[in-house]
């Protein structure tokens, strides 16, 4: 059976974010979805700029997907506002995939 990952984040072109989720999703064998909160526009040096999904964007990604695929597990990157945050927290509800939670120092910061 095939484990189906979600990862709800935002982009990073230099290869953090979402795209770096993929990778790790795709080299543990599981199979990776996405739901993109955030498009960013950044390099190894820091951020320029950040544009905001709406949250009723955010809400049918979500739908959309969980209308179709079996979520085994999910990870939440950067969300960027309280109402995304809540968008998120609905549909995390509303659908109960499994949770696991990393312990301190598990996440990847750049500096």
């Amino acid at each position: 059976m095939i484990f189906n990952v979600l990862s709800i984040a935002g982009t990073d072109p230099s290869g953090a974010g979402i795209q770096a989720d993929l990778k790790t999703f795709s080299a543990l064998g599981a199979y990776g979805t996405t739901v993109i909160s955030a498009l960013v526009a950044q390099n190894t040096q820091g951020v320029a700029a950040i544009h905001q999904v709406p949250e009723a964007f955010v809400t049918t990604q979500l739908q959309s997907l969980f209308a179709d695929v079996r979520i085994d597990a999910f990870k939440v990157g950067m969300l960027g506002t309280a109402d995304v945050i809540g968008e998120v927290a609905v549909a995390l509800r509303r659908h109960r995939p499994p949770v696991h939670r990393a312990g301190p120092g598990h996440g990847h910061h750049k500096q």
